[in-house]
C-alpha cells in the first residue's frame, strides 16, 4: 500500500446529523506522512492519529475523542479516504461533527477526486491475518467472518425481518467500484424510530433529504400529513411507502450498501487498508468496532508470534512418519518429528505428538512429567533439517548439522498428551550451505518454546 495523501486540502461546511451543530472540516495534504490526523479546532488543537482506541461511543455514527472533546460521525469521510486509498491527511473539524451533507460519502470522494492524489516517499503494509476466523458480537447479534484474501473484499447480509427493508446483499471486490457502486447510499431509518431517535438527542440535524425513510405499512394522505407536518417536510415529496421520501432513492438495495460503505470506514480507524475477505451479517457501528478490535487483537498475535499453524486431522500429511525417516537420518527413540504438513522453500510445519510413554518421563520430574525443554528444540532442529533437505534434488545423500542456536525462549510447560506443532521459516537465503531459521513451537494457539537456530547442509561422505 502505497503512501498517499491529498494534492490540496477540500472542505466540507454543513449540519451534524446528530448533533445538530453547524460543523467545517478541512481535510488538508500530510506531507510528512504521519498517518490520518484528526485536529479538534474546538478543543485544545491536539492532533491525533486515528486509531481504534479513540471510539468514543458508537450510537447510530462512529465516533472519537480528539482534543478533549469528541468529534461525532467520521465513518463517511474515512471511508471515502479509504477508498482513494488515502493514508496520511490532516482532518480539521470544528462543530463537533462531520457534517452529514447528503448522507452518503459521495461528496467527499468527488472533492477528494477532484483534488487529486500525490504519492510519498515510502509504503504501509496492510493489515491481514493468515487465519480465518469468525466473530459473534454478543452485544448486537452481529456475525463478522473473516478470510485471508489478497486484496480487500466486502460484503454485508441485512434482516430487518417483515419489515420494508426485509433481507438485503452488498458486495464489493474492487475499489475502483466504490464511486459508482457504493458512494451515493444514503443512511436510512425506519419511521417508528424517528421519534424515539429525537427522544435519545440524536439525529437533531436528520431531514427526510440525508435518510430514506422506510415504512412499515402503506400510509393515508391524512397520516403522511401528520407525519411531514411533526418533521417539517413538505407533504408533496412524501409517497405512500415503503419509502416515503423514494425520490431521494438511489439503489434498490441502499441499507445494505450503506452499512458496507459504513464498514469501510469503522475499518480504516486503523488508518489502512485491511486485505481479507471481510462478511458482516447484520452489522452495525458497535458491532463493526467491536469486530476491528478483535481483528487488531489476533493481528498483535500474529505479529508477535507469527502465524498459528492450525493442523486439520482430516486432512492428510505431506510425509507420514515413514516418510519422515525416509528424509531424516534419525530413530527411536530420538526421532521427534511424527509427521510434516507443510513444506515450502521457505518454511516447514510437523507436529510431534507428545505421548506418556517416552523413555525419558521416568527420570525427569518423576511423578511431575515435563517435556524436556532442550528435545522441544531438537524437534525443532530435526524439523528445520527437513526444511534444509527439501532445498537439495538428492537429500538422502545430505546431512543437517546445527551450528548454534540464538534467542531460545522456553515459555509453557509440556506434558504428556500434548501435540506439538513446529514451525521453522527462513530468516535469510541459504547461502554456502548455511540455513539461518526462526522456529517456533506451539501447543493449541500458545507459543511453549521458540529460538533462531543456523545449519549447514553437509554431503555424506562416501567410500571410494
Amino acid at each position: 500500500m502505497k503512501n498517499i495523501t491529498l494534492s490540496k486540502a477540500v472542505s466540507f461546511s454543513g449540519t451534524g446529523l446528530h448533533t445538530g451543530n453547524s460543523c467545517n472540516v478541512e481535510v488538508k495534504p500530510n506531507t510528512e506522512a504521519t498517518g490520518i490526523v484528526f485536529v479538534n479546532l474546538d478543543g485544545d488543537t491536539k492532533p491525533s492519529k486515528v486509531n481504534i482506541k479513540l471510539v468514543e461511543s458508537t450510537n447510530r455514527s462512529t465516533n472519537i475523542s480528539v482534543g478533549g472533546g469528541v468529534i461525532h460521525t467520521i465513518e463517511h469521510l474515512l471511508s471515502a479516504c479509504s477508498a482513494h486509498g488515502i493514508n496520511h491527511a490532516i482532518i480539521e473539524v470544528s462543530g463537533g461533527e462531520i457534517p452529514i451533507l447528503d448522507g452518503s460519502s459521495h461528496q467527499f470522494f468527488i472533492a477528494i477526486k477532484e483534488a487529486g492524489l500525490q504519492e510519498l516517499e515510502g509504503e504501509l503494509s496492510p493489515m491481514s491475518l493468515h487465519t480465518p476466523f469468525e466473530y459473534f458480537d454478543e452485544e448486537t447479534g452481529a456475525i463478522y467472518r473473516y478470510r485471508p484474501a489478497e486484496s480487500f473484499i466486502g460484503s454485508v447480509t441485512l434482516d430487518f425481518g417483515g419489515n420494508a427493508i426485509g433481507q438485503q446483499f452488498s458486495f464489493i471486490d474492487d475499489w475502483s467500484k466504490y464511486e459508482s457502486e457504493l458512494s451515493y447510499a444514503k443512511t436510512f431509518v425506519l419511521v417508528q424510530d424517528l421519534a424515539k431517535l429525537l427522544d435519545a438527542g440524536l439525529i437533531k440535524g436528520g431531514s427526510f433529504d440525508i435518510a430514506l425513510i422506510f415504512a412499515q405499512k402503506t400510509f393515508t394522505k391524512s397520516e403522511l400529513s401528520g407525519l411531514a407536518e411533526r418533521f417539517g417536510v413538505d407533504p408533496t415529496i412524501l409517497s405512500d411507502g415503503p419509502v416515503l421520501n423514494a425520490s431521494k432513492q438511489t439503489y434498490s438495495n441502499e441499507p445494505a450498501r450503506h452499512k458496507l460503505m459504513d464498514l469501510i470506514g469503522d475499518l480504516y480507524l486503523f488508518g489502512r487498508h485491511v486485505h481479507g475477505e471481510v462478511h458482516a451479517h447484520k452489522p452495525s457501528h458497535k458491532a463493526n468496532v467491536n469486530f476491528a478490535n478483535e481483528f487488531y487483537k489476533r493481528y498483535k498475535e500474529e505479529q508477535k508470534n507469527g502465524v498459528i499453524p492450525v493442523i486439520d486431522p482430516k486432512v492428510e500429511p505431506l510425509y507420514d512418519h515413514e516418510g519422515v525417516k525416509r528424509l531424516l537420518p534419525h530413530r527411536f527413540p530420538f526421532l521427534m518429528v511424527d509427521k510434516v504438513y507443510e513444506c515450502s522453500e521457505n518454511h516447514v510445519i510437523a507436529v510431534k505428538n507428545v505421548s506418556g510413554d517416552q523413555y525419558f518421563f521416568p527420570g525427569h520430574f518423576p511423578g511431575n512429567p515435563v517435556f524436556p525443554g532442550v528435545l522441544q528444540m531438537e524437534a525443532l532442529a530435526q524439523t528445520g533439517g527437513i526444511l534444509a533437505l527439501n532445498t537439495v534434488p538428492d537429500p538422502e545423500n545430505y546431512d543437517t548439522y546445527f551450528l548454534k542456536m540464538d534467542k531460545v525462549k522456553f515459555k509453557q510447560l509440556v506434558r504428556p498428551g500434548d501435540q506439538l506443532v513446529l514451525r521453522m521459516e527462513l530468516l535469510s537465503p541459504i547461502k554456502r550451505g548455511i540455513v539461518h531459521m526462526q522456529g517456533t513451537a506451539f501447543v493449541g494457539n500458545t507459543v511453549v518454546s521458540e529460538g533462531e537456530l543456523t545449519a549447514r547442509i553437509i554431503k555424506r561422505q562416501t567410500d571410494a
